[in-house]
């Protein structure tokens, strides 16, 4: 049997059906979910947070697009969700008055990452 002469216009052409699910990418990036952003603009630390999260979330929507998971999505969104629960807690220990001049910042202990 013959090979048809027109190529299969649900396929795009001459793209056969895998180079057309291979190559598709989002046209835009996800937008982050809707509460996080809310709660960050409306806080009083808006002016650090917001640039920091749309840092963090800018990082994690590239290291999702290079791994095509989206785990790197979800864990920016957790950590924020953390950092935002506790801040009442952390104005609350520095409403106390207690001194920290004296201690030592976690990452000088440790040491650096690798």
């Amino acid at each position: 049997m013959a090979a048809p002469a027109a190529p299969h216009r649900a396929y795009g052409g001459d793209t056969t059906r895998q180079e057309v699910l291979m190559s598709a990418q989002p046209e835009e990036a996800p937008a982050p979910p809707a509460p996080a952003a809310a709660h960050l603009r409306e806080d009083r630390r808006a002016d650090t947070w917001v640039p920091a999260f749309e840092r963090d979330w800018a990082k994690a929507l590239e290291d999702s697009r290079h791994t095509y998971s989206l785990t790197p999505l979800h864990d920016v969104v957790r950590t924020w969700q953390v950092r935002f629960a506790a801040a009442p807690a952390v104005d609350a220990y520095m409403d106390s008055g207690r001194d920290e001049t004296g201690f030592v910042d976690l990452p000088d202990v440790l040491g650096a990452r690798r």
